[in-house]
């Protein structure tokens, strides 16, 4: 993308940028929720003009975050990443400015102390490794590399049964830093700084997990893959189409809304679009994201 697509916000002492990678791209409510149309989205004008378009597609933007506390500087997620073959052609042999991004944002990738992936789908491990003379190398050899236990043993356990998913992605985009010695495997609640946890948030994978911030009495939290769009918010219990266990899924985004709603708590959603960030409200019995 370009520098311009880049945001920040400061939550007590920590700093968090958002870096994009694939910016408010536009698709179906369908893709996300089963049999849903344009009418749907229609019915709800508070998704305008950010997270939807007046014809009734839904934006979703595929971008990770940067931040820094108590001077570490951890990756959230690293995107989708350049010259790969994916299932869609819209995520194929990317050519983006991500890193000279990265730079701009204050994170140049040599200062990367540690990178966390809030699970290990394609679209949030990509930059981990990049391309050099035909290898795959990882971008920041400086860095640990934290995955769940539980998330990289069920990956593990797809490739060993040939499972359901495509596992391609581990080939280029984990694998490496594996064999690189850079991987710890983490717990579901661990703490990267006293500021900065992890909590569980399965569902879309079973090991997926939300970063929590807390800072001088501010907090916020990075959503990860809970949810992929703020329509999520009216009937957090829907069914998601991209969730490996969708009744788990509901359950955790339940939950989720249910803990933050009306609270001063800043919402960065993973996949939100610009502003990319709000507050649970409540809305009719229901609840929205409410963004100023």
């Amino acid at each position: 993308m370009s520098v311009e697509t880049i945001r920040h916000w400061r939550i007590g002492d920590v700093e968090v940028a958002r870096i994009v990678e694939v910016d408010a791209h536009e698709d179906n409510i369908s893709m996300l929720l089963k049999d849903e149309t344009a009418d749907y989205v229609r019915q709800h004008p508070w998704l305008l003009p950010h997270f939807a378009t007046p014809a009734g597609l839904m934006k979703v933007s595929f971008q990770c975050f940067a931040l820094r506390s108590r001077g570490q500087n951890v990756m959230i997620d690293t995107c989708i990443g350049a010259d790969r073959q994916r299932e869609y052609e819209v995520f194929c042999n990317l050519r983006t400015s991500f890193l000279e991004d990265l730079a701009a944002a204050g994170f140049p990738a040599a200062g990367i102390n540690a990178v966390l992936c809030t699970h290990l789908h394609f679209d949030h491990v990509g930059w981990n490794t990049r391309l050099v003379e035909g290898r795959w190398v990882p971008t920041f050899p400086q860095a640990r590399y934290l995955f769940g236990k539980q998330e990289y043993e069920h990956w593990r356990h797809l490739r060993g049964t040939g499972g359901y998913h495509n596992i391609e992605h581990l080939h280029d985009a984990v694998d490496p830093v594996v064999a690189a010695g850079l991987v710890d495997y983490v717990t579901t609640d661990h703490r990267l700084t006293d500021e900065v946890s992890l909590f569980p948030t399965p569902g879309h994978t079973p090991g997926h997990v939300s970063v929590l911030i807390r800072s001088r009495g501010q907090e916020a939290v990075i959503t990860g893959d809970l949810m992929h769009h703020p329509i999520q918010l009216i009937d957090p219990l829907r069914h998601g189409n991209f969730d490996m266990d969708k009744e788990q899924g509901a359950r955790t985004r339940q939950a989720f809304v249910e803990r933050f709603a009306n609270s001063p708590a800043l919402v960065i959603g993973s996949h939100f679009p610009d502003p990319t960030a709000g507050w649970i409200v409540g809305e009719g019995g229901s609840w929205k994201l409410r963004v100023r």
